[in-house]
């Protein structure tokens, strides 16, 4: 079967294009105006989505998304009230969405009912970024028989044996991250992407995302140059979170992408 996640690859790669993934935190500042920024997103030129559930003990996160979980954390918002706002971005696009959380939320909400609730609301895939492939067998089993893609992350650490066994355990695309320690704006890119790159090309045909530090278009520019899609994240959740008070994050959101990816529309 062919996800939507896969399709827009798919999609992409004919038109000679990359694909641009922006982060957001599910709830910060509401959910309201999380559906409101994902559909801004999606016109201004974002191709998937990488929806973020707030945690309370972030293991990968630094500051400017942790303070965004504090944010939509204090709403008391629960799986169920975000696969809420899935349904409400998806009766107005079908851009392809992420699941993005730790794994303790995942396991309290439960595997199945997880798998199953968050593909009849319109997730395309999940990732669970402490979850490790051989801890998350049966998780992936469950994803995959609702059509859902796991997502793993591979590290500039990982040895050659185990980035392969990590890409056995994707679907629809590899999450490369660009560098060790938490998420977070910085300057430069890290030296280790083309290497670790070269260590997924070697075992897996799967597109690459590669995340972490990509705040500039110079950096967006940079990861297209050598991967298949660029995560920005921590640029994003900033711009909105400096926005919270004048209400103007929607649009902040927005006007972010295009400055990013130097598109002024929609991705068909």
């Amino acid at each position: 079967m062919t996800t939507a996640i896969t399709q827009k690859f798919l999609n992409l790669k004919e038109k000679g294009e990359k694909a641009f993934i922006p982060f957001v935190t599910a709830g910060d500042p509401d959910l309201p105006a999380t559906v409101e920024i994902v559909l801004e997103m999606a016109r201004s030129g974002a191709d998937l989505v990488e929806l973020g559930v707030p945690f309370s003990d972030p293991l990968a996160d630094g500051p400017t998304i942790q303070r965004s979980s504090e944010r939509a954390l204090r709403h008391g918002y629960r799986m169920a009230d975000i696969l809420d706002a899935v349904r409400a971005i998806r009766r107005a696009s079908d851009i392809p969405l992420v699941l993005f959380s730790y794994f303790n939320p995942i396991y309290q909400y439960g595997l199945e009912a997880l798998a199953r609730d968050a593909r009849a609301a319109g997730i395309d895939g999940v990732l669970a970024t402490d979850l490790t492939p051989e801890e998350g067998v049966e998780y992936r089993a469950r994803l995959e028989d609702h059509g859902l893609d796991p997502v793993f992350l591979v590290a500039p650490t990982s040895e050659s044996r185990r980035v392969e066994r990590i890409c056995s355990s994707c679907r629809g695309f590899v999450y490369l991250v660009s560098t060790t320690g938490v998420t977070g704006v910085r300057q430069a890119l890290s030296d280790s992407i083309r290497p670790t790159l070269e260590r997924i090309r070697r075992c897996s045909d799967l597109p690459v995302a590669v995340g972490f530090g990509i705040s500039r278009p110079e950096h967006v520019r940079e990861v297209w140059a050598v991967a298949d899609a660029a995560v920005v994240g921590s640029a994003i959740v900033a711009a909105i979170g400096s926005s919270i008070n004048t209400r103007r994050c929607v649009s902040e959101a927005g006007e972010l992408c295009r400055w990013l990816t130097g598109r002024n529309h929609a991705r068909a």
